[in-house]
């Protein structure tokens, strides 16, 4: 098999995947809504959501239920062998179960139906086909039209995986939303790693200030700012007003754009920063978490922020160079 042929074969699989998904959104309608509902319902009555499957559709209840759980659904994975040896005693009447199957016909969630239901619960399939033994024993069929495997043989679950997994992770978004779940919360859902600290952490944990701030007046010589930087030994400085109000912020990139411009070097250092300054800059006020700093300098694509509290003075400026130190990036 040449590497040509490889690339291509590889690209036969995106493109099946990517139409699978196509296919699986277009499909979306009152079942996905009664879904929802019957979920919030659920939360609401204090019970949890259970979520099955068999061979690989088991990892993608477990992914299932871990991102319900993260995001405000209180949720667990049942393996429906073990659950038929002890393990439904872990469910109760005010639950409900999703139980995943492509095919609709896997003997291990259909012989749990009947004992699921003589607990009380209320059961949502996952399945590629109305009609299948699984929909047909369920209270809501959320249909899984995702066409071919990208397996050659039809037999590896690959484009049925992809479509299921996204289905569940639609179901956790739209309930993100529904139930009015804030980033508070999610925040202690995941006190660890560099989520966790992004979403604990404030501006305030990270901003430089005092020494490590360079702040000049905008009569300041821009060789004067480039000396206060130094000493800061940051690539940026705020340029404030007597009232420490900001006015405009200068980096070591603009000075290297207006140095690579040509001109009078002499002539630009001894001249006010106010007149290389960006003016006006953005800035974010001191309350903010890091997780919003981070969508800041994504979609602005800066490397360094002020920082200015409610009444629009300047107590810091955040430099993305120590965002990996703190960990948060």
């Amino acid at each position: 098999m040449t590497e040509t042929e490889m690339i291509k074969r590889a690209a036969e699989v995106f493109d099946v995947e990517i139409e699978g998904l196509k296919r699986t959104r277009d499909s979306l309608g009152e079942s996905f809504t009664d879904t929802v509902k019957m979920i919030l319902a659920t939360s609401a009555a204090g019970g949890i959501v259970v979520v099955s499957g068999v061979g690989k559709n088991l990892h993608i209840a477990e992914k299932m239920s871990a991102i319900f759980a993260s995001t405000g659904i209180r949720s667990i994975v049942l393996n429906p062998v073990q659950a038929m040896h002890g393990d439904l005693g872990m469910v109760a009447a005010k639950d409900i179960l999703i139980a995943l199957s492509f095919s609709g016909e896997s003997d291990e969630l259909l012989k749990l139906i009947p004992a699921i239901r003589r607990h009380g619960l209320k059961v949502v399939s996952m399945t590629g086909k109305a009609d299948s033994s699984l929909a047909r024993m369920s209270d809501i069929h959320l249909e899984i039209p995702c066409g071919r495997e990208a397996c050659p043989f039809g037999m590896a679950p690959t484009n049925s995986t992809t479509a299921t997994m996204a289905m569940g992770d639609a179901l956790a978004m739209v309930l993100i939303d529904a139930q009015k779940f804030a980033i508070e919360e999610y925040a202690m859902n995941h006190p660890a790693g560099a989520i966790g600290r992004a979403l604990v952490m404030k501006v305030t944990d990270i901003m430089r200030t005092g020494d490590r701030l360079a702040r000049v007046s905008p009569t300041s010589s821009v060789m004067d700012t480039l000396m206060a930087m130094t000493r800061a030994k940051s690539g940026s400085a705020v340029v404030v007003d007597d009232c420490e109000k900001l006015l405009g912020i200068f980096t070591d990139g603009d000075f290297r754009r207006r140095m690579s411009e040509g001109g009078d070097a002499a002539k630009m250092l001894s001249g006010e920063v106010s007149a290389v300054m960006t003016p006006s800059p953005m800035f974010v006020r001191d309350d903010v978490y890091a997780a919003e700093l981070l969508k800041v300098f994504e979609k602005r694509r800066i490397d360094d922020l002020p920082v200015c509290d409610p009444s629009g003075h300047v107590v810091g400026v955040v430099d993305i160079q120590d965002l990996p130190k703190m960990k948060v990036l």
